[in-house]
Order: C-alpha cells, then structure tokens, then sequence
C-alpha cells in the first residue's frame, strides 16, 4: 500500500514497463525537474488517497485540481501559474491560517526572487478573478481560504 514512484537514469522504454509492472506507481528518468516530480508525487497521492481527480465545489468555484482548472459561477477563470499555486496552497488546507512566509515558498519554485509585496498582489488579483470572500485575511499572520 505504500506509493512507489521510480527515479532512475534508466531511459529504455523497456525499462520502464518493466518498472511499472513492477508494481511502481510512476516512473520518471533522470535528469527531471523538480516541478515535475513534486506534481507527480502529488498525482500519486492522490490516487491513494481515493481521489484521483478532485472536484472541490467552494460557494460559487468549481476546482479541478488535476487539470488545474477553475469555474467560477460556470464560467472558466484564467489563473497564472503563481495564482495557481497560491490557491491550490490555500485549497490544499482549508480553514488553516498560512503566512505570507509560507505561501512565499510557494513561489520560491518559479526561480524568481520574491519581493516584499508579491503575496498581497497575487492574492489581491486572486480576489478579483474568484470573488472577494474566497480568501480571508488575518491581519499580521496570513491568509485562509474564505467561506466564500
């Protein structure tokens, strides 16, 4: 029952069906960016977590997280990569209170330095696009994903 995911500098096709009927759950030659691992770990889990594609409906969002999609009121929302991230962090733990420390990690991965405000712009943008209840803010420790 534990996930197994693959990491070799194996590249035959061969090799790969063969550690896939293995029993491992993905497989992936090196080198690989760590963007990439990181989604497929998150892929995995999903699966063992019993839901491997999630549709979270929050008040008038409808969240495919596998596809990376969102509707708001049944209409499609355009998110940045960093929207994205911050907003599947705060999908991620719902109800939990994150800081502007933590939801900077969240950025550190796109290799650009993260500036003082970057957090309170990506989020202001985040509540024009999904609606202004979504994400709650606790002034001087950090943000929750709202009632919406």
């Amino acid at each position: 029952m534990t996930p197994v995911i693959i990491l070799t500098a194996l590249d035959q096709v061969s090799d790969r069906i063969e550690g896939l009927n293995a029993g491992a759950d993905d497989y992936l030659v090196k080198p690989f960016d760590l963007a990439e691992l990181s989604a497929r770990i998150g892929s995995v889990a999903r699966r063992y977590t019993g839901n491997p594609n999630p549709i979270i409906v929050h008040g008038p969002l409808e969240v495919d997280v596998a596809a990376r999609s969102v509707l708001r009121d049944g209409r499609p929302v355009s998110l940045t990569a960093r929207e994205w991230a911050l907003f599947e962090a705060l999908l991620q733990r719902p109800g939990q209170l994150l800081s502007k420390a933590q939801l900077e990690e969240k950025l550190y991965a796109f290799g650009a330095e993260v500036e003082s405000n970057t957090i309170e712009v990506h989020v202001s943008r985040l509540r024009k696009k999904l609606g202004s209840g979504v994400i709650e803010t606790e002034r001087g420790l950090g943000y929750r994903l709202g009632s919406a």
